[in-house]
Protein backbone atom coordinates (compact mmCIF):
# COMPACT_ATOMS: atom_id res chain seq x y z
CA UNK A 1 0.00 0.00 0.00
CA UNK A 2 1.16 3.24 -1.33
CA UNK A 3 0.02 6.47 0.56
CA UNK A 4 0.72 9.55 2.76
CA UNK A 5 0.00 10.30 6.21
CA UNK A 6 -0.78 14.35 6.46
CA UNK A 7 -2.73 16.89 8.52
CA UNK A 8 -4.46 20.08 7.80
CA UNK A 9 -5.98 22.41 10.23
CA UNK A 10 -9.74 22.91 8.67
CA UNK A 11 -11.90 25.19 11.01
CA UNK A 12 -9.42 25.81 13.34
CA UNK A 13 -9.02 22.01 14.36
CA UNK A 14 -6.24 19.91 13.28
CA UNK A 15 -7.82 16.90 10.79
CA UNK A 16 -5.12 13.72 10.21
CA UNK A 17 -5.94 12.10 6.63
CA UNK A 18 -3.76 9.63 3.97
CA UNK A 19 -3.71 10.77 0.65
CA UNK A 20 -3.40 7.88 -1.90
CA UNK A 21 -2.38 8.58 -5.80
CA UNK A 22 -1.75 12.04 -5.26
CA UNK A 23 -0.15 12.52 -8.90
CA UNK A 24 -3.71 12.03 -10.50
CA UNK A 25 -6.00 15.47 -11.07
CA UNK A 26 -9.50 13.45 -10.05
CA UNK A 27 -10.39 13.44 -6.76
CA UNK A 28 -12.57 11.06 -4.23
CA UNK A 29 -13.15 11.41 -0.68
CA UNK A 30 -13.75 8.67 1.08
CA UNK A 31 -15.30 9.40 4.58
CA UNK A 32 -15.81 6.57 7.20
CA UNK A 33 -18.53 5.90 9.87
CA UNK A 34 -19.16 7.21 13.22
CA UNK A 35 -16.72 5.14 15.37
CA UNK A 36 -14.45 4.59 12.71
CA UNK A 37 -11.53 6.02 11.10
CA UNK A 38 -10.52 6.52 7.54
CA UNK A 39 -8.02 3.40 7.51
CA UNK A 40 -11.25 1.93 6.77
CA UNK A 41 -10.99 3.39 3.40
CA UNK A 42 -7.30 1.42 2.76
CA UNK A 43 -8.64 -0.91 0.14
CA UNK A 44 -11.20 1.32 -1.63
CA UNK A 45 -8.56 3.59 -1.94
CA UNK A 46 -5.50 1.25 -3.25
CA UNK A 47 -7.91 0.45 -5.95
CA UNK A 48 -9.34 3.62 -7.07
CA UNK A 49 -5.44 5.09 -6.45
CA UNK A 50 -4.42 4.19 -10.17
CA UNK A 51 -6.86 6.93 -11.38
CA UNK A 52 -8.05 9.07 -8.80
CA UNK A 53 -6.06 11.02 -6.11
CA UNK A 54 -8.21 9.69 -2.82
CA UNK A 55 -8.35 11.61 0.65
CA UNK A 56 -9.19 9.67 3.61
CA UNK A 57 -10.04 11.62 6.65
CA UNK A 58 -10.46 11.07 10.03
CA UNK A 59 -13.39 12.78 11.22
CA UNK A 60 -12.59 15.09 14.75
CA UNK A 61 -12.64 13.06 17.62
CA UNK A 62 -11.32 9.91 15.63
CA UNK A 63 -7.84 8.50 14.62
CA UNK A 64 -5.39 10.66 14.58
CA UNK A 65 -7.43 13.76 14.43
CA UNK A 66 -7.85 16.11 17.12
CA UNK A 67 -10.77 15.67 19.95
CA UNK A 68 -13.09 18.60 20.66
CA UNK A 69 -13.13 20.78 22.92
CA UNK A 70 -16.49 21.90 22.17
CA UNK A 71 -18.26 18.74 21.81
CA UNK A 72 -21.99 19.72 22.04
CA UNK A 73 -21.12 21.84 18.98
CA UNK A 74 -18.65 20.79 16.89
CA UNK A 75 -20.15 16.90 17.17
CA UNK A 76 -22.71 17.58 14.13
CA UNK A 77 -23.07 17.34 10.65
CA UNK A 78 -22.91 20.81 9.93
CA UNK A 79 -19.52 21.09 11.59
CA UNK A 80 -18.44 18.19 10.05
CA UNK A 81 -19.35 19.78 6.49
CA UNK A 82 -17.51 22.71 7.83
CA UNK A 83 -14.48 20.70 8.28
CA UNK A 84 -15.06 18.95 4.61
CA UNK A 85 -15.10 22.83 3.11
CA UNK A 86 -12.12 23.67 4.81
CA UNK A 87 -10.35 20.44 3.81
CA UNK A 88 -11.49 21.09 -0.18
CA UNK A 89 -9.73 24.80 0.24
CA UNK A 90 -6.72 23.58 2.31
CA UNK A 91 -5.97 20.41 -0.27
CA UNK A 92 -7.19 23.02 -3.29
CA UNK A 93 -9.59 20.56 -4.33
CA UNK A 94 -12.02 22.13 -7.13
CA UNK A 95 -14.05 19.26 -7.20
CA UNK A 96 -14.53 15.67 -6.41
CA UNK A 97 -16.31 12.81 -5.86
CA UNK A 98 -17.59 11.23 -2.30
CA UNK A 99 -17.54 7.93 -1.17
CA UNK A 100 -18.95 7.37 2.30
CA UNK A 101 -20.04 4.89 5.03
CA UNK A 102 -22.60 4.94 7.36
CA UNK A 103 -21.70 8.54 8.94
CA UNK A 104 -19.43 9.45 6.33
CA UNK A 105 -22.21 8.75 4.05
CA UNK A 106 -24.40 11.34 5.87
CA UNK A 107 -21.63 14.03 5.58
CA UNK A 108 -21.31 13.39 2.28
CA UNK A 109 -25.11 14.39 1.38
CA UNK A 110 -25.12 17.61 3.58
CA UNK A 111 -22.32 18.87 1.74
CA UNK A 112 -23.79 17.96 -1.60
CA UNK A 113 -26.66 19.35 -0.76
CA UNK A 114 -24.86 23.20 0.25
CA UNK A 115 -27.27 24.10 2.43
CA UNK A 116 -24.58 24.11 5.50
CA UNK A 117 -21.82 25.01 3.24
CA UNK A 118 -23.48 26.50 0.18
CA UNK A 119 -19.58 26.73 -1.26
CA UNK A 120 -19.59 23.03 -1.82
CA UNK A 121 -23.06 23.05 -3.87
CA UNK A 122 -21.54 21.87 -7.27
CA UNK A 123 -18.28 20.66 -6.62
CA UNK A 124 -19.13 17.22 -4.79
CA UNK A 125 -19.85 15.55 -9.07
CA UNK A 126 -21.03 11.84 -7.36
CA UNK A 127 -21.81 10.26 -4.15
CA UNK A 128 -21.79 7.13 -3.03
CA UNK A 129 -23.70 6.82 0.56
CA UNK A 130 -23.13 3.31 1.77
CA UNK A 131 -25.20 1.84 4.09
CA UNK A 132 -26.74 5.55 5.13
CA UNK A 133 -29.90 7.23 4.23
CA UNK A 134 -31.74 10.29 5.19
CA UNK A 135 -34.31 8.21 7.37
CA UNK A 136 -32.54 5.69 10.17
CA UNK A 137 -33.97 2.67 12.00
CA UNK A 138 -34.42 4.27 15.41
CA UNK A 139 -33.42 0.34 16.94
CA UNK A 140 -29.99 0.39 15.23
CA UNK A 141 -29.77 3.88 16.33
CA UNK A 142 -30.51 3.10 19.89
CA UNK A 143 -27.88 0.22 19.70
CA UNK A 144 -25.28 2.57 18.04
CA UNK A 145 -25.38 5.19 20.95
CA UNK A 146 -25.25 2.08 23.48
CA UNK A 147 -21.99 0.81 22.62
CA UNK A 148 -20.69 3.98 20.84
CA UNK A 149 -20.71 6.47 24.06
CA UNK A 150 -19.26 3.56 26.49
CA UNK A 151 -16.44 2.04 24.74
CA UNK A 152 -14.74 -0.83 26.28
CA UNK A 153 -10.91 -1.29 27.93
CA UNK A 154 -9.05 -4.21 27.71
CA UNK A 155 -5.79 -5.80 28.88
CA UNK A 156 -4.58 -7.26 25.05
CA UNK A 157 -5.02 -6.08 21.50
CA UNK A 158 -6.11 -9.52 21.15
CA UNK A 159 -9.18 -8.89 23.61
CA UNK A 160 -9.80 -5.68 21.73
CA UNK A 161 -9.95 -7.92 18.13
CA UNK A 162 -12.41 -10.19 19.56
CA UNK A 163 -14.60 -7.33 20.34
CA UNK A 164 -14.21 -5.77 16.53
CA UNK A 165 -14.65 -9.12 15.21
CA UNK A 166 -17.95 -9.33 17.09
CA UNK A 167 -19.29 -5.99 17.10
CA UNK A 168 -18.30 -5.44 13.35
CA UNK A 169 -19.30 -8.77 12.15
CA UNK A 170 -22.34 -6.84 9.98
CA UNK A 171 -19.08 -5.38 8.12
CA UNK A 172 -19.22 -9.04 5.85
CA UNK A 173 -16.07 -10.87 5.36
CA UNK A 174 -12.83 -9.85 6.39
CA UNK A 175 -9.39 -11.61 5.93
CA UNK A 176 -7.63 -11.75 9.29
CA UNK A 177 -5.04 -9.37 7.90
CA UNK A 178 -7.66 -7.16 7.37
CA UNK A 179 -8.98 -7.91 11.07
CA UNK A 180 -5.78 -7.12 12.33
CA UNK A 181 -5.30 -4.07 10.48
CA UNK A 182 -8.58 -2.61 11.72
CA UNK A 183 -7.57 -3.07 15.44
CA UNK A 184 -4.07 -1.77 14.84
CA UNK A 185 -5.63 1.36 12.89
CA UNK A 186 -8.36 1.95 15.77
CA UNK A 187 -7.01 1.42 19.30
CA UNK A 188 -5.31 3.83 21.62
CA UNK A 189 -4.18 2.96 24.77
CA UNK A 190 -5.54 4.07 28.39
CA UNK A 191 -3.09 5.47 30.85
CA UNK A 192 -3.30 2.12 33.33
CA UNK A 193 -2.38 0.78 29.62
CA UNK A 194 -5.42 -1.22 28.49
CA UNK A 195 -6.39 -0.25 25.15
CA UNK A 196 -9.66 1.02 23.69
CA UNK A 197 -11.42 2.15 20.60
CA UNK A 198 -9.23 5.14 18.86
CA UNK A 199 -12.45 7.97 19.20
CA UNK A 200 -13.60 10.62 21.58
CA UNK A 201 -16.95 9.31 23.59
CA UNK A 202 -18.55 12.45 23.95
CA UNK A 203 -18.76 12.02 20.23
CA UNK A 204 -21.84 10.11 21.04
CA UNK A 205 -23.21 13.82 22.34
CA UNK A 206 -24.31 14.15 18.71
CA UNK A 207 -27.20 12.02 19.34
CA UNK A 208 -27.83 13.41 22.97
CA UNK A 209 -28.08 17.34 21.95
CA UNK A 210 -28.81 16.85 18.15
CA UNK A 211 -31.55 14.02 18.27
CA UNK A 212 -32.46 15.10 14.76
CA UNK A 213 -29.27 15.52 13.13
CA UNK A 214 -29.59 12.45 10.65
CA UNK A 215 -33.03 13.78 9.31
CA UNK A 216 -31.76 14.12 6.21
CA UNK A 217 -34.90 14.17 3.91
CA UNK A 218 -34.35 18.21 3.24
CA UNK A 219 -30.34 18.30 2.01
CA UNK A 220 -31.34 15.03 -0.08
CA UNK A 221 -34.04 16.65 -1.81
CA UNK A 222 -31.86 19.33 -2.60
CA UNK A 223 -29.11 16.93 -4.31
CA UNK A 224 -29.02 16.78 -8.50
CA UNK A 225 -26.20 14.79 -8.73
CA UNK A 226 -25.66 10.54 -9.72
CA UNK A 227 -26.09 9.15 -5.97
CA UNK A 228 -25.44 5.37 -5.43
CA UNK A 229 -26.91 3.66 -2.33
CA UNK A 230 -25.59 0.85 -0.98
CA UNK A 231 -28.03 -1.25 1.60
CA UNK A 232 -25.76 -4.08 3.43
CA UNK A 233 -28.82 -6.56 2.92
CA UNK A 234 -29.70 -7.52 6.40
CA UNK A 235 -28.83 -3.98 7.31
CA UNK A 236 -31.09 -2.78 10.67
CA UNK A 237 -29.99 0.89 10.01
CA UNK A 238 -31.04 1.52 6.83
CA UNK A 239 -34.81 -0.07 5.98
CA UNK A 240 -35.84 -0.79 2.45
CA UNK A 241 -38.72 1.86 2.69
CA UNK A 242 -36.31 4.02 3.20
CA UNK A 243 -34.16 3.58 0.33
CA UNK A 244 -37.64 2.82 -1.63
CA UNK A 245 -38.49 6.57 -0.58
CA UNK A 246 -35.08 7.83 -1.86
CA UNK A 247 -35.96 6.30 -5.48
CA UNK A 248 -39.17 8.60 -5.36
CA UNK A 249 -37.55 11.77 -4.37
CA UNK A 250 -34.19 13.95 -5.09
CA UNK A 251 -31.90 12.67 -7.00
CA UNK A 252 -34.00 9.69 -7.67
CA UNK A 253 -37.03 11.89 -8.97
CA UNK A 254 -34.33 12.96 -11.47
CA UNK A 255 -33.37 9.67 -12.46
CA UNK A 256 -29.98 10.11 -11.01
CA UNK A 257 -30.35 7.61 -8.11
CA UNK A 258 -30.10 3.64 -7.84
CA UNK A 259 -30.04 1.42 -4.57
CA UNK A 260 -27.86 -1.86 -4.92
CA UNK A 261 -28.00 -4.52 -2.36
CA UNK A 262 -24.86 -6.24 -1.00
CA UNK A 263 -25.30 -9.76 0.19
CA UNK A 264 -23.75 -11.18 3.85
CA UNK A 265 -23.41 -7.71 5.10
CA UNK A 266 -25.39 -5.49 7.54
CA UNK A 267 -24.37 -2.20 8.53
CA UNK A 268 -22.28 -1.96 7.27
CA UNK A 269 -20.71 -3.35 4.16
CA UNK A 270 -16.56 -3.45 4.43
CA UNK A 271 -15.75 -2.22 1.09
CA UNK A 272 -12.65 -4.63 0.90
CA UNK A 273 -13.96 -7.15 -1.90
CA UNK A 274 -13.68 -7.07 -5.67
CA UNK A 275 -17.44 -7.27 -6.09
CA UNK A 276 -17.98 -3.68 -3.87
CA UNK A 277 -14.46 -2.35 -4.87
CA UNK A 278 -15.46 -2.43 -8.81
CA UNK A 279 -18.76 -1.19 -8.07
CA UNK A 280 -17.68 1.63 -6.36
CA UNK A 281 -15.34 2.39 -9.39
CA UNK A 282 -17.55 1.73 -12.18
CA UNK A 283 -20.16 4.30 -10.61
CA UNK A 284 -17.18 6.87 -9.65
CA UNK A 285 -15.98 6.77 -13.33
CA UNK A 286 -18.98 6.67 -15.60
CA UNK A 287 -20.14 9.90 -13.20
CA UNK A 288 -16.70 11.32 -13.86
CA UNK A 289 -17.56 10.87 -17.28
CA UNK A 290 -20.80 13.24 -17.44
CA UNK A 291 -20.44 16.17 -19.17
Amino acid sequence: MNYSSRYATCAGREIHYTEWGSQHSQTVIAWHGLARTGRDMDELAEHLSSHFRVICPDTLGRGFSQWSPDPGNEYTLAFYAKLAAGLFDQLKIAEAHWVGTSMGGAIGTVCAAGIFEPQLKGRIKSLVINDNAPRLGEAALARIRAYAGSPPAFDTMAQLEAFFRQVYKPFGWLSDAQWRRLTETSTRRLPDGRVTPHYDPAMVRQFIDHPNDYDLWEHYDAIQIPVLCLRGAESDLVLRDATEEMMRRGPGLLGLASVVEIPGCGHAPALNVPEQLNLVTAFIEASAALP
